[in-house]
């Protein structure tokens, strides 16, 4: 089955694809816009590009494995090694904020509210809930890969940048769901079910 993309729908996903760099830029500055801008607007054209609606049974291990290891290894990894504060000191220069309540509504709820949402609006059949999914395995496969790049910017030699040990985790589980979602949720030899 494919989902239906209305222009409403698909005009509603590229605005929450630009909403969310926005609010990373003015928080954090165009280096962390535009690498959201990654993640965001990369899941948009996949949702797009790879039309395929599979069952959330289908590419059910790989989402919550991806949304596990981003929530409860890399973003405590981030937390511990103060990732912010070293990219601002060491690459941007963009001081990190305050934290406040609409800055951790933009930057934290939406987005994890958005993916957690999602395995029920696939059960409904909307395609939004694909658009979600296909940004959360693009953000967290090809956007997080930037923590290899950093320590190539701070002038140092090359070695461990905040965060980097946990996307050798994180972004091969979004890979393994990209190859799922992408593949209609059928694994090697076996029939799709949608």
């Amino acid at each position: 089955m494919r989902a239906a993309r209305k222009p409403a729908l698909t005009a509603s996903a590229l605005l929450f694809s630009l909403a969310i760099p926005v609010a990373g830029y003015a928080y954090l500055g165009a280096l962390v816009g535009f690498l959201f801008l990654i993640g965001y607007l990369g899941g948009f054209a996949l949702w797009v590009l790879v039309p395929a609606t599979p069952s959330f049974a289908a590419i059910r291990l790989p989402y919550w494995a991806t949304l596990a290891a981003f929530l409860f290894l890399h973003k405590p990894e981030e937390n511990a090694t103060r990732f912010f504060e070293v990219l601002s000191d060491e690459i941007t220069g963009v001081p990190v904020p305050d934290l406040t309540p609409l800055m951790i509504v933009s930057l934290l709820i939406v987005p994890v509210g958005a993916w957690l949402v999602a395995p029920f609006l696939i059960r409904r059949g909307s395609g939004l809930g694909y658009y979600l999914v296909w940004t959360l395995f693009a953000s967290m496969g090809i956007l997080e890969l930037a923590h290899f790049v950093f320590p190539v910017l701070t002038g140092r030699p090359y070695g461990y940048f905040p965060g980097m040990a946990s996307v050798v985790v994180l972004a091969p589980l979004a890979w393994w769901g990209m190859w799922r979602l992408a593949r209609g949720g059928r694994a090697r030899g076996a029939p799709g079910r949608t």
